[in-house]
């Protein structure tokens, strides 16, 4: 079982790197000028939602990192990203990666008095970090394009979340769009996460 285990988590670990690597590529590559131009995240425009992405990564880094898996932070008040926040999530990647190949994600990562399996906890990032990476190339005009199997993973995933507490109108996560079964495993899963895949059809 542990070893099933440590073999699933090193497969996340990878996919999660590569999904990473790509953010970079993708906050590095924002302009100044699109900054308050609006995004598929709706509660957030371009300049928002690139603090609120590398604050987060820069947490959970930093909380996986931590011998206690205790994050440095709860909340992102007052957080602003560097002028260099592609460098700042290469930065966070590493410590993040260097993290779970020492185990991390076997121990709970802890925000404020909250706890998430470690194991959890990745999935959950895996997940939203393609979805925020789409958000952010999708309202910048860059391609984003996770390895396929970051996408069925997160499939898989990604349901045990989304429940009635926290999909819907004034929730969390936007109703469910509506994607054919045969679409590619990426634009179903931005439809289980109630983004439409042919935004900005606006």
């Amino acid at each position: 079982m542990n070893m099933k285990m440590n073999t699933d988590t090193d497969q996340t670990r990878g996919l999660l790197a590569a999904v990473l690597a790509d953010l970079s590529d993708v906050v590095g590559g924002i302009d100044e000028r699109q900054l308050h131009d609006p995004t598929p995240c709706t509660d957030y425009d371009v300049a928002q939602l690139r603090d609120h992405v590398v604050g987060w990564l820069n947490t959970f880094a930093d909380g996986f990192a931590d011998p206690g898996g205790q994050a440095p932070r709860a909340s992102l008040d007052g957080y602003q990203a560097p002028a260099d926040a592609g460098a700042e999530v290469t930065a966070a990647a590493g410590r993040m990666d260097q993290a779970l190949r020492a185990g991390a994600a076997s121990r709970p990562l802890r925000l404020g008095d909250s706890a998430m399996p470690g194991d959890m906890a990745l999935g959950m990032i895996l997940w939203e970090y393609q979805m925020h990476g789409w958000d952010l190339a999708r309202a910048t005009g860059q391609p984003w394009s996770p390895p396929d199997a970051a996408a069925r993973e997160s499939l898989g995933f990604a349901p045990g979340m989304l429940t009635g507490d926290y999909q819907g109108q004034g929730k969390a996560f936007a109703p469910r769009v509506t994607v054919p079964e045969t679409a590619p495993a990426f634009d179903r899963l931005l439809g289980l996460s109630g983004r439409d895949p042919a935004w900005p059809d606006r």
